[in-house]
């Protein structure tokens, strides 16, 4: 097959699926399941890695979503990519096991944050670490924004919540970004009414969180 000497091949989620792969998978045939298994396991286990902050957690929840893939793949209509709809159950899964934690309500208290690190010069940030410093619901939100491409429509349906929880959540992993990156908060007087929509942070985020 002849390719543009621009042109790259397809990755993550948005890798195509063979048509045989997933009539044989429907079939329940399971050499077509790691067939499928291996082709989006990284993509998988890279956004879950994104949304928890364990990873051994994030292999657990690797393993469950391709198990909630399989049982309802026969819900697939390929409406869109199968990765597209592979990755909706990856991240309803990490938001099920966020939301099962009982610990849950009481993420954003003083108590439970992470202590601020120091300052640093934002060419010098980890961002790795900053965004590993993130509560969990705020970073998975924000990873499933900005990243991932889902509207607060989207993330919302996920959580059975509002759009406001959406917006909200974003807020506050923006916020804490702005606290992680030295980022002197603007007076009072000069931030965007409530209901305006969040100001995106850093540009080196989408640039650090390329795969």
């Amino acid at each position: 097959m002849n390719m543009d000497k621009d042109s790259k091949p397809a990755t993550g989620f948005a890798q195509p699926l063979e048509a045989e792969w997933l009539a044989r998978a429907r079939a329940g045939e399971r050499v077509a399941q790691g067939l499928i298994y291996r082709r989006y396991e990284t993509a998988v286990y890279t956004l879950l890695r994104r949304m928890v902050d364990c990873a051994d957690t994030a292999a657990d929840l690797m393993q469950d979503s391709f198990l909630d893939a399989f049982t309802r793949i026969h819900q697939f209509r390929g409406e869109s990519p199968f990765g597209y709809w592979l990755r909706a159950v990856a991240a309803s899964r990490a938001l099920m096991h966020l939301r099962g934690q009982r610990r849950f309500l009481e993420l954003f208290a003083p108590e439970a944050e992470v202590d601020l690190v120091p300052s640093f010069d934002v060419h010098q940030l980890d961002l790795e670490r900053a965004l590993g410093a993130l509560p969990p619901l705020p970073r998975a939100v924000l990873w499933l924004y900005h990243v991932e491409g889902y509207t607060h429509a989207e993330i919302a349906a996920m959580n059975n919540k509002t759009e406001s929880f959406s917006k909200s959540q974003l807020a506050r992993a923006h916020q804490r970004l702005r606290e992680l990156l030295g980022v002197v908060s603007e007076p009072a007087s000069a931030r965007a009414a409530p209901d305006a929509p969040p100001s995106p942070p850093s540009a080196a985020l989408t640039a650090a969180t390329e795969c």
